[in-house]
């Protein structure tokens, strides 16, 4: 016997994975937990046995429902389905499944469209912030076809514009967790931060790298990444994240001048193989840094003027752009909001099917 559970799989900006409305999981996280890891083929290098990908991108969950806060209309919780454990990991946001969050909760009656544009207010569980969405929706219903091109993605689909609120250290309890803008790590110079994302960012000539390098080249560069992991490890008690062995935050980010013309060069760390881009949080993140005076940003980034700029933040297979609002205060900078824009396609609806005997369906205790 199999159990069958409604299921839409979707692309949301460069990842991809199933989604579900909270009411058709079990209600006791371990066992949700359970039946994620069976749905997913987890843990297993390919994952054969279930629909993930085999790859950090794709082996991700969004579990939608109604929202539980007045300014909101649904809550989203994003889990990270660990390929090669048994664990799914709650500790982080994920901006580009965000982008699938709306036109799912819009499809599943959840909210109601517009004619024209329907503005969903997300809760992120995960960190409590809100973000929205404006999705498409002439003649009150959702359209994938558009003309908005993102890297990481062929061809084009409808634009999605989300719009981050209060997302200063949603994971860590400050922007800058540490309390300063620049800290020393085993004789590197970083920047911890948390502007929706948790990263440590440090320049990669630090390293003994130009940062320009492939993701292949990074991913095989043995040394490098038990470098890099050496310095996370201690990076995550400054960032009040604790031991963060089992973590899949702080990720870390290598930067370098931009070198097609945007504002900066990265490559991330997710956090233990190279990002084929990077997660959208991750450049608000990035994007933050650049705009903070006495970052390991400082004289290798370019910070277009005004007090809204757009940054295109550059990475392996293209450029991710953040749109900031800034505020300026004597000799301070913050950032009050972060906009961008994603796109998204619904691939399947339909129902995946997990073994009875990890879960018989709603009713049953095992």
């Amino acid at each position: 016997m199999q159990t069958r559970i409604p299921s839409v799989l979707m692309r949301g900006g460069t990842s991809k994975g199933p989604f579900f409305q909270a009411s058709d999981l079990p209600s006791d996280p371990q066992l949700r937990d359970r039946v994620l890891l069976a749905v997913m083929g987890s843990p297993d290098t390919r994952q054969i046995d279930g629909i993930g990908g085999a790859d950090p991108l794709t082996s991700k969950v969004a579990i939608v429902s109604p929202s539980t806060r007045p300014d909101a209309d649904v809550d989203y919780l994003f889990g990270q389905v660990l390929i090669n454990e048994s664990r799914v990991d709650y500790g982080q946001n994920c901006g580009n499944m965000l982008a699938g969050v709306g036109p799912f909760a819009i499809e599943r009656g959840l909210v109601k469209a517009a004619d024209g544009v329907t503005p969903v207010a997300i809760h992120m569980v995960n960190t409590g912030q809100i973000a929205v969405a404006s999705v498409p929706t002439p003649g009150g219903h959702v359209q994938y076809e558009g003309d908005q091109a993102i890297d990481g993605v062929p061809g084009t689909a409808a634009a999605i514009p989300l719009q981050f609120r209060d997302t200063a250290g949603s994971t860590c309890g400050a922007l800058l967790p540490t309390g300063n803008v620049r800290d020393v790590i085993d004789g590197v110079p970083v920047t911890c931060i948390d502007n929706g994302m948790p990263l440590v960012l440090l320049r990669a000539e630090d390293v003994g790298i130009t940062g320009y390098e492939t993701r292949e080249q990074l991913d095989g560069n043995s040394e490098l990444k038990l470098r890099v992991e050496a310095i996370r490890l201690k990076a995550g008690p400054m960032m009040n994240l604790g031991d963060v062995t089992e973590r899949t935050v702080p990720k870390m980010c290598l930067i370098s001048p931009p070198g097609g013309g945007g504002a900066i060069n990265t490559r991330s760390f997710i956090p233990h193989r190279c990002h084929a881009s990077i997660g959208v949080l991750g450049a608000v993140s990035v994007a933050t840094a650049v705009a903070l005076p006495g970052s390991v940003c400082d004289g290798i980034a370019q910070l277009p003027s005004g007090d809204q700029p757009a940054l295109a933040v550059e990475h392996p297979t293209g450029q991710l752009s953040v749109q900031l609002q800034l505020e300026r205060q004597g000799g301070t900078v913050s950032v009050t909001s972060a906009a961008l824009i994603r796109t998204a396609r619904s691939l399947f609806d339909g129902h995946v099917c997990i073994p009875a005997a990890v879960w018989a369906g709603p009713g049953s205790n095992n």
